[in-house]
C-alpha cells in the first residue's frame, strides 16, 4: 500500500508540474497571442496575469495533495500535520499571488488568511 501512495503522490506533483509547464507553453501563451483578450480594469493585462497566476496555483494545490499522500504513506498523518500541509499551500499561494498581481488581485488576502488561520491552529495544537 504504501508503494501504492508514494507512487500516486510522485504522480501527483509530477503533474502539476507539466500542468504549469505544458499549460504555459501551449495554451496560456498561446491565449495571451489574441487580440480580443477581455480588459478587465482597463488592460488585457490584469486579465493576463489572473490567468496566469490562477492557473499555476492549480499546481500548488495538487503539490499540498501529494504532501498529504506522502503523509499518510509514512503513517504521519495527524489533524496538525494536515494543517501544516494545508497553511504552507495556502500561504504560498498567497504570495504568488500577490506577486503576480502586484497585490491587484485581492486573492492573496483571503489565501494568506487561510493559511494564518491553519498554521496558527497547527502550532498550538488548538484541535485534538
Amino acid at each position: 500500500m504504501t508503494t501504492l501512495l508514494y507512487t500516486a503522490a510522485i504522480f501527483t506533483f509530477a503533474i502539476g508540474i507539466s500542468h504549469s509547464v505544458l499549460g504555459e507553453k501551449y495554451i496560456l501563451t498561446r491565449l495571451f497571442r489574441r487580440d480580443n483578450i477581455p480588459h478587465l480594469f482597463g488592460s488585457p493585462e490584469f486579465t493576463i496575469m489572473t490567468l496566469r497566476f490562477a492557473w499555476h496555483i492549480t499546481t500548488i494545490a495538487w503539490w499540498g495533495l501529494a504532501a498529504i499522500l506522502i503523509l499518510i504513506a509514512e503513517k504521519l498523518l495527524t489533524v496538525n500535520n494536515v494543517l501544516l500541509v494545508i497553511a504552507v499551500t495556502f500561504l504560498i499561494s498567497g504570495v504568488v499571488s500577490l506577486i503576480a498581481s502586484k497585490a491587484k488581485h485581492y486573492s492573496w488576502i483571503i489565501f494568506l488568511i487561510i493559511g494564518g488561520c491553519s498554521l496558527y491552529v497547527a502550532m498550538h495544537n488548538l484541535v485534538n
